[in-house]
């Protein structure tokens, strides 16, 4: 479904990814782990086309992601993405929010995406918060709302950039649950996270970077149960070390 063939990124002289290669299959969840700075996130960006890149390729459903290329929005709409930050419309209600995708990108009756938006709200269990603002909501509720609203344009494969790292840590549970719910549906999701136990428990694959490189890769209990690689031990070391609300 998503193929990264030697992929080269750089910003003026430093390169942030360096010939970076991935296969997602259709149903895989792949959780890419690794330091600040190592280019998990802007793997998920050249994914969606938020970012251009010098070298190598990325293939979307058999196309190619050319962020300028007529087709982009096409390859965009089958891919949602969470983000860090829920970047949810702070004038618009929770269900006009989830609504915004279908109605003005994809063109549906407002009383069908309506109907949806709630089906999914109810999914992420905020059916009760349809009528509240943003700005109303807790951390981890804006982070389900984001999911729901993604959901909302029925994608093929949806990419997660550390979606519970700007939540408090009680709040990260229920955004969690929330992804492990649709891994279990056999949603493809490549996913980039410091939470260990999620990508123990769930991914299919999980893929270490440093410095712009995968330095190793395989299934989660391998990689996370007995690294092979000193930079893996390494880090896995400081991360399950590390005291509570620490980050690595």
């Amino acid at each position: 479904m998503i193929e990264i063939d030697r992929l080269e990124k750089a910003y003026g002289e430093h390169r942030v990814l360096q010939g970076v290669s991935l296969r997602v299959e259709r149903g895989e969840v792949v959780c890419l782990i690794g330091p600040s700075g190592s280019g998990k996130s802007t793997v998920l960006r050249c994914i969606n086309g938020l970012e251009s890149y010098q070298g190598g390729e990325v293939r979307a459903f058999g196309e190619r992601v050319d962020n300028r290329a007529p087709s982009i929005h096409r390859l965009r709409s089958r891919m949602g993405m969470v983000f860090q930050r829920f970047n949810l419309f702070p004038h618009r209600t929770v269900i006009e929010n989830v609504m915004e995708g279908p109605v003005y990108v994809k063109g549906e009756a407002p009383a069908k995406a309506r109907a949806e938006a709630l089906e999914l709200l109810r999914k992420v269990g905020l059916a009760d918060k349809a009528q509240a603002w943003p700005a109303q909501l807790s951390g981890g509720q804006q982070q389900r709302v984001a999911i729901a609203r993604a959901l909302a344009m029925k994608p093929e494969a949806m990419l997660f950039d550390e979606p519970t790292s700007a939540l408090d840590p009680e709040l990260v549970g229920d955004v969690l649950e929330v992804m492990r719910q649709l891994a279990g549906e056999g949603m493809t999701m490549i996913v980039v996270t410091h939470e260990m136990g999620f990508a123990r428990e769930v991914a299919d694959r999980v893929c270490f970077l440093h410095s712009g490189s995968i330095v190793e890769e395989g299934p989660a209990a391998q990689v996370l149960g007995a690294p092979r690689h000193a930079r893996t031990q390494d880090f896995l070391r400081r991360v399950l070390h590390a005291p509570a609300g620490g980050a690595a």
